[in-house]
C-alpha cells in the first residue's frame, strides 16, 4: 500500500529526518535526535508536522446534533471559538478514536471541525455521513485531511515564538480555545491544545502554504519519537496502542477518560456506558515505574510479585525528563492506587515496579 505523506515531507527530508510509518503516512521520526528534541519541548519551544492528523469538518443546521450524537462529550456546550476533548463510541461503549471537536470561530465558512487520529479520517467520515442518513439530519460532512495541513508549536517559548508571526493575539486564546487570524501572512486557525502537557498552540493552514508557515516558526523541528515521549509523561492515550476497538477494546471509564463522557447527553453508546458508570470497571489503565533497570515496551507482560498475570504493557518509554522507566497498562482495579508493587518482564526477567498516579510529570 502506497503511504500518504505530509506536505512538507521533502522539506523534512532535506532536513535529513528519518521517517516511519504511522497509520498510513510517511512521518518524521526524528529530525536530530528524540532527547534532543523532547528536550526542547520541555524547556523552550519544539514545532511538529501533525498533518498526518485528520481533520473533518460538519456544518449545517444539524452539525451540532449530528456530531453530538456520535461523541461523548456535550457538543452543545461549545461557543464559537471553544473546543472540546471527546471519544467517539460504538453501541457498546468501547472507544473507537478519541479526538479534539472545535467549534469554529464566527465568520468561518464551516461550524464544526474534529480531529480523528492518523489514518481515521475516512471511517470517520463515513461513519458521521452514515449517521447522518440514518437519522435524516441536515449536515454537510467533509474529509479535509489533505486540504488542511496541521503543524503544532509546543513548549514554554511557544508564544513568544508564535507571536511575532501571527495577529492572532495569543496571549487572550485560553487553552481549549481557537482563533482566525494569520501566521505568516497566511489564513490559518490558530487553537491553543497540544499532546505534550507544554503550553503551545496548533495551527491549521491550506496545505499548499504548510511551507511558509512551518519556515516561520524559527525553533527546533521534532518527529513523532519525541511527540511519543513527552505524551507519555503526561499519560495521555494513544490511539491503537492504549486502545484499540478490536485488539484491545476499552471503554472511557477503563482508559481514565470517563470525564468527557457526559451520560445526560444522547449518543450512540450512551446507555452501555451508563451500565459502566453504574456497575464499575473490572480494569483501568494504570501509571507504572520500573525501579530497576530495564525498559517496558508495549507488549510486555505484568505481574504480582508472585508471577501471576495482572495485564499488559500499553505503552512504554525511558522517560527523558525524569530519567526512569515510565509505562501504561491495563491492571486490576485493585492494583489502580499509587504504590503497588508488582513486575514487568523484560526480556524474559520480571522487573520490579510499581504503581504510580499519572501524569507522571506534573505540568
Amino acid at each position: 500500500m502506497t503511504l500518504r505523506t505530509p506536505p512538507l515531507a521533502e522539506r523534512h527530508e532535506e532536513a535529513g529526518a528519518r521517517f516511519t510509518d504511522f497509520g498510513g503516512w510517511e512521518m518524521p521520526v526524528e529530525f536530530d535526535s528524540i532527547r534532543e528534541e523532547h528536550a526542547a519541548v520541555r524547556e523552550t519551544v519544539g514545532k511538529f508536522d501533525v498533518s498526518h492528523m485528520g481533520q473533518v469538518t460538519v456544518s449545517g443546521p444539524d452539525a451540532a446534533q449530528l456530531t453530538q450524537r456520535l461523541t461523548t462529550n456535550d457538543v452543545t456546550a461549545l461557543d464559537p471559538g471553544e473546543a472540546q476533548y471527546s471519544a467517539v463510541t460504538d453501541a457498546d461503549g468501547v472507544i473507537l478514536d478519541d479526538t479534539v471537536v472545535y467549534r469554529l470561530p464566527e465568520g468561518e465558512s464551516e461550524d464544526y471541525v474534529f480531529v480523528p487520529n492518523a489514518g481515521h479520517d475516512v471511517q470517520m467520515t463515513d461513519r458521521w455521513k452514515s449517521h447522518r442518513e440514518a437519522w435524516e439530519l441536515d449536515a454537510t460532512v467533509t474529509d479535509r485531511t489533505e486540504a488542511y495541513a496541521m503543524l503544532a508549536v509546543q513548549g514554554p517559548d511557544s508564544r513568544a515564538t508564535l507571536a511575532g508571526e501571527t495577529d492572532v493575539a495569543l496571549a487572550d486564546l485560553s487553552r481549549f480555545e481557537i482563533a482566525s487570524g494569520t501566521v505568516a501572512g497566511v489564513d490559518t486557525l490558530v487553537a491553543r491544545t497540544g499532546y505534550t502537557g507544554e503550553q503551545g498552540f496548533e495551527i491549521l493552514c491550506p496545505w499548499d502554504a504548510a511551507e511558509e508557515v512551518w519556515t516561520a516558526l524559527d525553533c527546533q523541528p521534532c518527529g513523532l519519537g519525541a511527540r511519543d515521549t513527552l505524551r507519555l509523561e503526561m499519560g495521555f492515550l494513544l490511539s491503537g496502542q492504549d486502545f484499540h476497538p478490536e485488539e484491545n477494546p476499552r471503554t472511557p471509564y477503563a482508559a481514565g477518560i470517563g470525564w468527557t463522557v457526559k451520560l445526560d447527553t444522547e449518543f450512540v453508546g450512551r446507555d452501555a456506558l451508563e451500565g459502566v458508570y453504574e456497575e464499575g470497571v473490572d480494569e483501568k489503565l494504570v501509571g507504572l515505574e520500573l525501579v530497576e533497570r530495564g525498559v517496558p515496551r508495549h507488549g510486555y507482560e505484568v505481574t504480582t510479585p508472585d508471577g501471576d498475570h495482572l495485564g499488559t504493557v500499553t505503552s512504554g518509554t525511558m522517560s527523558p525528563t525524569l530519567g526512569i522507566p515510565i509505562a501504561l497498562a491495563y491492571l486490576p482495579t485493585a492494583y489502580a492506587e499509587p504504590d503497588r508493587s508488582i513486575r514487568v518482564v523484560v526480556r524474559g526477567e520480571p522487573k520490579k515496579a510499581r504503581t504510580r498516579a499519572t501524569p507522571f510529570l506534573d505540568r
